[in-house]
């Protein structure tokens, strides 16, 4: 089955969604600091590098599903939560135009579980009314990537929508265990690590590829808890910046000193997880490679990616429901529109000024 990706960044749920079965044809990222690593992990993949903004229907594949996790700084937890004021949170409804257009048999969007926060409850919900109301059964689930075979406490919501006319609803897969460690993933790595060079830029000296780590003080906000986390235990979320990098387990736990304020044990050997241990920790395999000149992209790239085993896992089970829809597809449908029971459904999307227009 084919599928055309959205936000694909480093390509963590399109090599999931690969590994799974599908095929990815057309891919869309507008970072350019992102384009050398995806087409040298992706050769085979048209690669689109517009804002989805400026992207029509036409310009799409025709394809079974659509994937693809909208910016998700603006529903952050750690962010300034603006949600759907913030321009970013609105490519949502770009999405949502595509999609309206293309009408594939599914789509999933992911985004971190911000998104559900109750001072965003009317825009996602409204949100969810939208992907409703072109003709889709909507569902949504807050995951944690750690029951789906990858070593990291990673909490994501997953929004899946299947064609009305099947009557089906996505259902997530089943909690997969033994669950996974940091001694899972990086204990082969802990002893060929080199830092980054000045400024952070990548160190060619590295046995293996992007086994660097980002090197640098650490801010109060760092330091007001804990970073380590032991061996026997999955990881803290890999985060989008080099600079808040989990610390790596070969330290303790740091102490408390005072009311929010932590500090390393005296003696100890502290430093950040490298690139190819952070990519460890999302499951990418070590063939996947980052290109950058400064670790700090390698990091953004990473941090922001979807874990490649939990994709595959939700992936998988999209793959089992649709195949069956697959034999039953009307072979025309109407453009922009969607029967349901004896009412037309029409999308509204909102004008200039962010309102919803009829």
């Amino acid at each position: 089955m084919k599928i055309a990706t959205f936000f694909a960044g480093a390509g963590g749920l399109d090599r999931g969604f690969e590994d799974a079965g599908f095929k990815v044809v057309w891919a869309n990222e507008y970072d350019k600091s992102i384009w050398d690593t995806y087409r040298h992990n992706f050769p085979d993949t048209e690669l689109d590098t517009r804002s989805i903004v400026d992207v029509e229907p036409d310009d799409i594949p025709n394809c079974d599903g659509m994937i693809g996790g909208p910016p998700c700084q603006s529903w952050s937890e750690a962010g300034m939560l603006r949600g759907i004021e913030d321009h970013r949170g609105q490519l949502f409804f770009e999405y949502i135009r595509l999609l309206e257009a293309k009408r594939p048999l599914f789509f999933l969007a992911e985004n971190v579980s911000g998104i559900v926060f109750n001072r965003h409850s009317e825009a996602f919900n409204n949100i969810l009314q939208m992907f409703s109301d072109i003709g889709y059964n909507v569902s949504y689930h807050l995951l944690n990537a750690n029951d789906f075979s990858v070593p990291q406490d990673r909490e994501r919501v997953i929004i899946v929508g299947y064609l009305a006319q099947y009557e089906k609803h996505f259902e997530p897969p089943t909690t997969q265990t033994p669950l996974l460690t940091l001694k899972d993933a990086i204990w082969d790595l802990r002893k060929n690590v080199v830092p980054a060079l000045e400024k952070n830029k990548k160190n060619p000296k590295t046995k293996i590829t992007n086994h660097e780590y980002f090197t640098g003080g650490f801010s109060s906000i760092f330091m007001s808890r804990n970073r380590v986390r032991p061996w026997h235990r999955p990881s803290f979320t890999i985060q989008a910046g080099g600079r808040h990098a989990p610390l790596h387990p070969q330290a303790p736990e740091m102490v408390s000193v005072g009311k929010d304020v932590r500090a390393f044990v005296d003696g100890a050997n502290y430093r950040r997880l490298s690139v190819r241990e952070c990519a460890r920790v999302q499951t990418f395999p070590d063939e996947h490679l980052f290109i950058y000149d400064y670790v700090a992209d390698g990091y953004k790239m990473i941090g922001n990616a979807v874990p490649v085993k939990f994709a595959e896992a939700l992936a998988t089970q999209i793959l089992q429901d649709v195949s069956k829809f697959k034999k039953n597809r009307r072979s025309e449908f109407v453009r922009g529109s969607v029967l349901s029971g004896d009412r037309k459904k029409r999308c509204r999307y909102p004008n200039k000024q962010g309102q919803l227009a009829s």
